[in-house]
């Protein structure tokens, strides 16, 4: 396979004109896109460019996009566009070199910033127009699956959230009733609600189905709640142990209810110098840094002083159906914390706070419900995975001329 030729960057983009816009004058209701250095993307009133263009950050880590129509774009990013050559292609010839970019163009005492110079010095091969249009093409497919995966699992998240809405407001006998589906909770009135056989009482929580029951978490014949502590992080013999233990951290990056290992261990020795032991089933609850990262201990765990573990004493709690409660009710928690340095959540508050409690087979029918969604949205997140993997991969390869574009039906 005949290597491509290659031109620097500087011979087939030009800049476009330096943008006067702060980041702060998006208005975030205007008309255009408006790129910044950052991730997301906002938007401003007026526009600088029009057609293909590419959009870099200047400032912190490198970053690149690529948009074609009217946009604007912030002082701390560059705007380059391309003559006689695919703009979207040279795009992802960027793209396949952000992590050299980021590493070696981004230099600074302080705040890292691009070298433009040394960046429009760069090489990037340019075949013939139809291979840079296949190359496009194929890589855009991979792109939109990637996008429609994305709107798959938000539309899936919004259902779980109304479901949510629904089913701690009406309980299980609300799904059955279509004419709920097109109200959203709470409009229908109380005689309205009568028609529908649907009963429900006032309480400090709002309505609830009248044969629930409202418990504070503060209620010892129900639940018993546990003080996490961390041992010197400097004493080797307190950690490599046998028993996992969790920060808000691990709770962050939970992708399902339950906790089965975290990256840390603590040893015997630790557990007696500071921390505490969460029975297997119970939940675990950031109160600190930040406060509502809810899970479910699948094992026996430790835990530190940013988080607070709840026990459940009674068999006719089931600790899924209060895992998605909080989960719910995340935000509340976060407004009970104090603290003017730092947000806490403090025991005190934490007992106080109270959660609706149907019987148990609702409890179970409402725990099902939900964990069926959350199964959904797993299952489409490694489809977008799967996908996000091949775009990698067929970038590097395509790019590197290591797959011959010739060959393939596309």
């Amino acid at each position: 396979m005949t290597p491509w030729p290659t031109k620097k960057l500087k011979e087939i983009c030009k800049e476009n004109i330096k943008s006067p816009f702060k980041v702060e004058n998006a208005s975030n209701s205007g008309e255009y896109p408006f790129f910044t250095s950052g991730e997301n993307v906002l938007t401003h009133d007026d526009y600088l460019v029009d057609g293909e263009n590419i959009f870099l950050s200047t400032g912190g880590y490198a970053n690149v996009k690529y948009y074609n129509g009217k946009a604007s774009y912030s002082t701390d990013t560059w705007s380059l566009r391309v003559k006689n050559n695919l703009t979207k292609y040279v795009f992802y010839q960027i793209l396949v070199r952000l992590k050299y970019i980021d590493e070696v163009l981004f230099r600074g005492s302080g705040l890292r910033h691009l070298q433009k110079k040394e960046f429009l010095t760069l090489e990037i091969p340019l075949p013939p127009l139809h291979i840079q249009q296949k190359i496009v093409k194929i890589l855009d497919t991979i792109q939109s699956a990637i996008d429609i995966q994305e709107k798959i699992i938000e539309k899936t998240k919004e259902l779980k959230k109304s479901l949510m809405n629904l089913l701690f407001h009406y309980g299980i006998k609300a799904l059955s009733i279509k004419l709920l589906t097109s109200y959203r909770v709470g409009e229908l009135e109380s005689e309205e609600l009568k028609k529908l056989g649907l009963k429900l009482k006032k309480t400090e929580i709002g309505e609830i189905p009248e044969h629930w029951e409202v418990v504070k978490l503060g209620d010892e014949r129900l639940f018993e709640i546990k003080l996490g502590g961390t041992p010197k992080t400097g004493e080797p013999k307190y950690w490599n142990g046998r028993i996992y233990w969790i920060t808000p951290n691990d709770l962050s990056k939970l992708t399902s209810p339950f906790i089965r290992s975290t990256e840390r261990t603590i040893t015997e020795e630790g557990l007696r110098a500071g921390s505490n032991i969460l029975p297997a089933g119970s939940i675990i609850l950031s109160t600190r840094a930040p406060i509502g990262y809810v899970g479910i201990v699948e094992t026996d765990m430790a835990f530190n002083q940013g988080c607070k573990g709840i026990v459940i004493k009674n068999k006719n709690i089931l600790n899924i159906f209060v895992y998605y409660y909080l989960n719910k009710k995340s935000l509340n928690l976060h407004e009970l914390g104090t603290g003017s340095t730092f947000r806490e959540l403090s025991t005190e508050d934490l007992k106080k706070f109270k959660l609706p409690l149907p019987p148990l087979p609702e409890q179970q029918e409402i725990a099902e419900i939900l964990q069926t969604i959350d199964q959904k949205i797993e299952i489409e997140k490694r489809k977008k995975e799967l996908y996000e993997e091949l775009f990698k991969t067929l970038l590097n390869k395509i790019m590197s001329q290591e797959i011959d574009v010739d060959l393939l039906d596309y």
